[in-house]
């Protein structure tokens, strides 16, 4: 069996990221992890965030033998990638917000970034901002709520559609062309997001650009190869680390193609 791809987040989020990469990697086996007993992250300490996502994550390549980690999880990125690295010796790969290419698509040079308010504040994302937006008026949003939201969405089917025009007001009063999604969970409300805001706002997210850098860094390490066997069965497995997960979420995680559901826990 070719060793899988290790998609990590904090809750059900990278499943959006997790699906742009199967389409490039349709044959490949995958292990989604989500840390959904510590969600959300946008709201916990940098040094707690960091020592509970390595120590996670490295028991997990351990045990699954995987080729490549992505880390599906905006907060996470900005601030575990140095530290995982250091420990791995596989490729890692992080999120970085969809600024550049928002500034870039821009015909009224307004943009916004709606994120959890840890990935609004952090210093990295204002870097990316000078560095590829300088002739843009770039407007932020924090928000952990509409996380609630997306997983509320998954585990019941539901979405409060008049909370979240609420929670969205300051996004339309601010008179956007183009906004980057910069949480992983936001395209799985990413319908409801665009019929509130209207057809004149571009949604913008990362998924595509990370299951691109997904096929270019697994052909540089030649560690991992599509699995060619027709008729070996594809491997996709799912762990968590609450005490437990809804019937809704147990579904969608069947839905989506995984045979295998269970929680993990660490030394931690």
């Amino acid at each position: 069996m070719s060793r899988p791809i290790l998609v990590f987040d904090s809750g059900i989020g990278g499943l959006s990221v997790l699906a742009e990469i199967r389409k490039l990697l349709p044959q490949s086996h995958y292990c989604y992890l989500f840390d959904n007993a510590r969600l959300p992250y946008g709201e916990l300490d940098e040094q707690v965030l960091v020592s509970g996502c390595v120590t996670l994550i490295a028991e997990l390549v351990a045990r699954t033998d995987a080729a490549i980690v992505v880390v599906a999880c905006n907060t996470a990125s900005t601030v575990v990638l140095p530290a995982l690295r250091a420990k791995l010796n596989i490729p890692v790969v992080g999120v970085v917000p969809a600024i550049k290419p928002a500034a870039l698509i821009s015909k009224s040079k307004r943009i916004g970034l709606l994120a959890t308010p840890g990935t609004v504040k952090r210093h990295y994302t204002h870097e990316l901002i000078s560095q590829f937006a300088g002739d843009c008026q770039v407007e932020l949003f924090g928000c952990s709520e509409l996380v609630w939201m997306a997983e509320q969405k998954v585990a019941t089917g539901a979405l409060d559609m008049q909370r979240l025009a609420d929670l969205l007001a300051p996004v339309v009063a601010a008179n956007l062309d183009v906004l980057v999604l910069g949480c992983t969970h936001f395209p799985m409300i990413r319908s409801e997001l665009q019929q509130v805001l209207g057809a004149g706002v571009t949604l913008l997210d990362s998924g595509e650009a990370i299951a691109n850098r997904v096929v270019s860094l697994l052909a540089q390490a030649n560690s991992h190869s599509e699995n060619q066997n027709a008729a070996e069965k594809l491997v996709m497995q799912a762990y968590y680390t609450k005490a437990e997960i809804s019937e809704g979420l147990a579904t969608t995680l069947v839905d989506c193609g995984f045979s295998t559901i269970e929680r993990i826990t660490t030394s931690n």
